[in-house]
């Protein structure tokens, strides 16, 4: 790399995670935007969530395998979808619900359920986060690593990120809250909480060791706890 900064930065045994550029939402409300990469038993990557292309995390990326899979993980985190698949388009990609209808423009070659991927069952576990009204958000768990992987559901941007009006709703939105928590907006949005709940008992089974989220910084320490404690409100 000559000496260049590191684009990915390595969260141990085969899992890395890389931050892209702000983007702009609805109402003016900006997120930093954020990329996780597994490298799979054969060798093979998957991308969680692809955030922006550049030469520099392409380079990083192949250095570390085969592109194989785009993972988005919810209908709206797809911005950059389209440019990594154009740049693989070999690399099969997975539909979460809701989005096939906004990416008409890409070619999915599965979707996801309650059943595992075969490519990388025993690998990569996931569970289907039903019942929201914004977007159904599939939560993803690394097995080798024990990293639980959320997008929306889990958000912690910090105090000043945003100004002015934007910065009292995001307060009241849980977005600032003193820990990573699912913003009231969310909790709100979940008209069938049974089918919630199946999802939320699914994974608090998991072993889970490390928390990341595309809005927040990474959870390493006691992440089962703290998992118990962001889905209270749900939980109860």
């Amino acid at each position: 790399m000559g000496g260049a900064i590191a684009v990915l930065r390595d969260l141990g045994a085969n899992i890395w995670i890389a931050d892209g550029p702000t983007i702009t939402a609805a109402a003016g409300f900006h997120y930093p935007t954020r990329m996780a990469v597994i490298r799979l038993a054969d060798g093979g990557l998957v991308l969680w969530s692809p955030t922006a292309l550049s030469d520099d995390l392409r380079a990083e990326v192949e250095a570390l395998g085969a592109v194989r899979y785009l993972v988005p993980p919810n209908s709206l985190h797809h911005t950059f979808l389209g440019d990594w698949k154009r740049a693989y388009p070999d690399a099969k990609v997975y539909a979460p619900p809701g989005l096939r209808e906004r990416r008409k423009d890409i070619e999915f070659d599965g979707d996801f359920s309650d059943d595992p991927i075969a490519e990388w069952a025993g690998e990569i576990d996931h569970a289907v986060m039903r019942g929201n009204r914004i977007t159904t958000e599939v939560v993803f768990f690394h097995r080798r690593s024990g990293t639980a992987i959320f997008a929306d559901l889990l958000q912690q941007l910090p105090h000043g990120w945003f100004k002015g009006w934007r910065a009292l709703v995001a307060r009241l939105d849980l977005m600032t809250a003193a820990e990573p928590a699912t913003p009231r907006k969310f909790r709100v949005a979940f008209t069938d909480r049974g089918a919630a709940r199946d999802s939320l008992r699914r994974i608090l089974a998991w072993p889970t060791e490390k928390v990341i989220m595309a809005h927040g910084p990474p959870v390493t320490d006691d992440a089962w706890a703290f998992l118990r404690r962001a889905f209270r409100w749900l939980a109860d």
